[in-house]
C-alpha cells in the first residue's frame, strides 16, 4: 500500500497488498438529488452518524425545507447543527433558527424524540444558567434512553463545557473504553483500505489458423491423387498382380501413418514437455518491461511468491525454480488487466490466488504438464508406416520398369517424385489444420476451467473482505473513541478538569507513511493520524499532538508546548491546489510551524461527486473548521478574545414548553 509518498506497506497475511495504493474509494447508495425529502433525512441521519455533519445539514435542511419535520427530524438537524462546532462558532442565521426551532417543541407530539429534543434545548440554554439549573437538565439527559443521551454528548462535545461536562465525562471516557476494541477492530481495520478486487479474467485461445490451412490443403491432395493414381495405372499395366498387393500395402501405411502421425506431429509442434513450457499462459503479445503497471504486477509475483512457497523450499529457491512460471504469469496479468487502467491492489487477489495454484501444483507433482503417454508408441508406429510407405513406393517403380519400357519408367519416377512432394505438402496442411483445431479445443476448455477457477477464488476473496470490512458507523465509533480517550489523557497529564478549561479543540491529520479509504460521500479515513489538541484555559494554550496507528490505536511521537495567549502572533491557512492545505501557526518565540490538514487528490472523485462537497466534509471531520476559528480569534485578539466568546456573555437562549 502507498500514499502517494512513495512509502510501501507490505505483510504477508491475507489483509496484505504490495505495491501503490494512493486512495481507495468503496461505493455506497448515494441518495439522489431527486429523492424525496424522506430519503434524505435518513441519509442526513447516516452522514452525521459517519462523521460528515456538514453534509448532514445540507440533506435535513434540505429535507425539512420540503416540509418532512418532526420532533426526530428537528432532534438530528440540532445534532448535525452543532456536531464538531462550539457555540461561538454558529452565526447569526443558525443561532436564529434554533431559537425558532426551541420555540416550537411543544408543537410536536409527545414521544421520547420530543423528550430528547426538549434536553437538547435545554442544554443550550444552561451555557449562561446557574450551575443548580444544569444538574436538573443533565437529570433529564440520564433519563433518556442510552442511543439518545450517547448522540447528544457526542455532537455537543465542543458545546458543553464546564461542570456540566465534568459530570458527563467519566460515563463518557468508560463508554469509550469499552466500544474502543470493539467488534474486532484490530483484525478489520486492514479491509477498510483494501482496495475493491477487480473481476477474474483469464486468457482466451488464440485465433485459429485452421481454416488457412484447409484452404490450400484441395489443390494439394488433388495433386496427390492425380500423380498417386497414374503411378498405380501405370504399375497396374506393368504387372496387375503385384501392383494390386502393393497398392493394398500402400494404402494401409499411408492410413496408418496419418492414424499415429497426427498426435505425434501435435506433441511435437504445440507440447514442450522437457522445459515445462505447456505449463505456461500464452499472452497475445509481450507486456512492455517498462510499464509501471507491468512492473507492479511483476513486483507483487515476486512478493506472494516468496510467501507462499512449497514445505521445505526456502523463498530463494522457489524464486529461482519458477522464475519462468511467474514471468509468464505477470505477461499474461499485465496483457489482461493493463488496459483497464488500474492499481495493482485491486489484482492482488488473483495474483495470490495464481502463487498459490502454483503452490499447490508443485506438492502434487503436477506443476510441470506430462508429455501424452502414447506419443512415443505413436511415433514408433507413424516411422515404420512411413517406412513401408517408402519400401512400397520403390517397389511400384521397381514394378513398372521391370514391366514397361524406359518411356513408362522415367513417367513413374516423375509421377514418384510428384506423390512424395504433393503427399508431403498436403500431410503438412492436413496436420497443422487437424492440430489448430485440437488446440483451439485444449484452449477453450483450459479456458473455461481457469475462469471458473478464478471466479470461485474471486468471490471467495470478495465475501471475505466485504465481511471483514468496517463499516463507517465502525470506523467513526473507534475514532471517537480515539480522541475521547487523547482528551483524557492530555486532561490527567495537565492535571485539569472540564471546569479549567474555556473550551478546546482538536484536530485531526493523517500521519505518513498512511494508506487511505473513504465511501462516497464520506470523509478520507486513514491507516495513521495525527491528533493535535488545544487546551484553552485562561493562562493560555496547552497544546499536545501524537500519532496514532488507527489498527492497534498505539500512540507514538508525542509532543507538547504551552503558550500564552499574546505569544500566538498569527494563524493562516494556505491551500494547494485543492490538494491540501497548510494551516501556519506563528508564534513570537518561536518558527511557524505548519500542519497538514487534508491531503486528498481530486482525481479520486468518482463522476458523480463534488470535489467542493468532499473537501468540506474532510475538512469538517478532521475539525478543522472550528480549530481555525479558535486559533485566529486567539491569534487576533489574545486574552480578550476568552471574554468575547464566552457563552455567558452572550444573549441567553431560551427554550419553551
Amino acid at each position: 500500500m502507498n500514499d502517494g509518498s512513495s512509502v510501501t506497506y507490505n505483510s504477508a497475511g491475507y489483509g496484505s497488498t504490495v505495491g501503490v495504493q494512493a486512495g481507495v474509494v468503496h461505493s455506497v447508495n448515494l441518495v439522489h438529488p431527486d429523492a424525496d425529502p424522506q430519503e434524505k433525512y435518513k441519509a442526513g441521519v447516516r452522514s452525521l452518524e459517519e462523521g460528515a455533519p456538514s453534509r448532514a445539514r445540507e440533506l435535513i435542511n434540505d429535507a425539512i425545507a420540503h416540509g418532512y419535520d418532526s420532533a426526530e427530524v428537528r432532534f438530528h438537524w440540532v445534532l448535525a447543527t452543532l456536531s464538531g462546532r462550539a457555540y461561538h462558532d454558529l452565526d447569526t442565521e443558525e443561532l436564529q433558527r434554533l431559537r425558532h426551532a426551541s420555540a416550537r417543541v411543544p408543537d410536536y407530539a409527545e414521544g421520547e424524540w420530543k423528550d430528547a429534543l426538549r434536553v437538547a434545548f435545554e442544554l443550550l440554554a444552561t451555557l449562561s444558567a446557574a450551575d443548580g439549573e444544569s444538574g436538573r437538565v443533565l437529570d433529564r439527559l440520564r433519563d433518556l434512553s442510552p442511543l439518545r443521551r450517547d448522540a447528544i454528548v457526542q455532537h455537543f462535545d465542543l458545546v458543553l463545557t464546564g461542570g456540566l461536562k465534568d459530570s458527563l465525562w467519566t460515563e463518557n471516557r468508560e463508554r469509550a473504553e469499552h466500544e474502543r476494541f470493539g467488534n474486532d477492530r484490530a483484525q478489520r481495520v486492514w479491509a477498510y483500505f483494501e482496495p475493491e478486487p477487480i473481476g477474474p479474467r483469464a486468457m482466451p485461445p488464440r485465433p485459429s489458423a485452421a481454416a488457412a490451412a484447409r484452404a490450400a490443403l484441395p489443390v494439394r491432395v488433388g495433386v496427390f491423387v492425380v500423380v498417386t493414381a497414374f503411378l498405380f495405372v501405370l504399375a497396374l499395366v506393368a504387372s496387375p498382380g503385384a501392383s494390386v498387393v502393393e497398392l493394398l500395402v500402400a494404402l494401409g501405411a499411408g492410413l496408418v501413418a496419418a492414424r499415429y502421425g497426427r498426435p505425434w506431429w501435435y506433441q511435437e509442434h504445440h507440447t514442450k514437455a522437457d522445459t515445462g513450457e505447456s505449463a505456461l499462459p500464452r499472452p497475445h503479445d509481450p507486456a512492455s518491461a517498462g510499464d509501471g503497471f507491468t512492473n507492479g504486477v511483476r513486483h507483487s509475483f515476486d512478493h506472494y511468491f516468496s510467501i507462499r512457497t512449497p514445505y521445505g523450499i526456502t523463498p530463494d529457491a522457489w524464486l529461482r525454480h519458477t522464475a519462468q512460471i511467474r514471468n509468464a504469469l505477470g505477461s499474461e496479468i499485465a496483457v489482461l488487466y493493463r488496459e483497464s487502467r488500474i492499481s495493482v491492489d485491486r489484482v492482488n487477489w488473483l495474483i495470490r490466488h495464481l502463487a498459490e495454484d502454483v503452490r499447490d501444483r508443485h506438492n502434487k507433482g503436477a506443476l510441470y504438464a506430462r508429455p501424452d503417454d502414447q506419443a512415443p508408441a505413436a511415433k514408433g508406429i507413424c516411422v515404420a508406416a512411413l517406412a513401408a510407405l517408402g519400401i512400397t513406393t520403390v517397389a511400384l517403380l521397381v514394378t513398372v520398369a521391370s514391366g514397361s519400357g524406359a518411356a513408362q519408367a522415367v513417367l513413374a519416377v516423375l509421377a514418384a517424385g510428384g506423390a512424395v512432394w504433393s503427399g508431403r505438402a498436403a500431410a503438412s496442411r492436413w496436420l497443422e489444420a487437424a492440430g489448430e483445431e485440437r488446440r483451439v479445443t485444449e484452449e477453450t476448455r483450459e479456458y473455461e476451467e481457469q475462469l471458473a477457477t478464478r471466479q470461485a477464488a474471486y468471490q471467495n476473496w470478495k465475501s471475505f473482505l466485504d465481511a471483514a470490512r468496517p463499516s463507517e458507523l465502525e470506523m467513526e465509533t473507534w475514532l471517537t473513541c480515539d480522541k475521547t480517550l487523547f482528551v483524557d489523557a492530555a486532561l490527567r497529564h495537565y492535571q485539569l478538569t472540564w471546569r479549567d478549561l474555556i473550551t478546546h479543540s482538536i484536530l485531526v491529520t493523517p500521519a505518513r507513511p498512511y494508506t487511505r479509504g473513504r465511501v462516497k460521500g464520506g470523509p478520507w479515513r486513514y491507516s495513521r493520524y495525527s491528533f493535535r489538541l488545544f487546551l484553552v484555559t485562561q493562562e493560555g494554550v496547552r497544546e499536545i499532538s501524537t500519532e496514532f496507528d488507527f489498527a492497534d490505536a498505539k500512540r507514538g511521537n508525542e509532543q507538547r508546548s504551552n503558550y500564552r495567549f499574546d505569544a500566538l502572533s498569527s494563524v493562516q491557512v494556505t491551500e494547494r491546489t485543492h490538494v491540501a492545505y497548510d494551516l501556519e501557526l506563528v508564534l513570537t518565540n518561536g518558527p511557524a510551524r505548519n500542519i497538514r490538514v487534508k491531503d486528498a487528490e481530486t482525481h479520486y472523485l468518482t463522476p458523480d461527486e463534488s470535489e467542493r462537497e468532499v473537501s468540506e466534509i474532510s475538512l469538517d471531520s478532521a475539525g478543522f473548521v472550528h480549530t481555525f476559528r479558535l486559533l485566529e480569534g486567539i491569534a487576533a485578539d489574545g486574552k480578550g478574545w476568552i471574554e468575547r466568546n464566552n457563552p455567558q456573555n452572550m444573549p441567553p437562549f431560551h427554550t419553551a414548553d
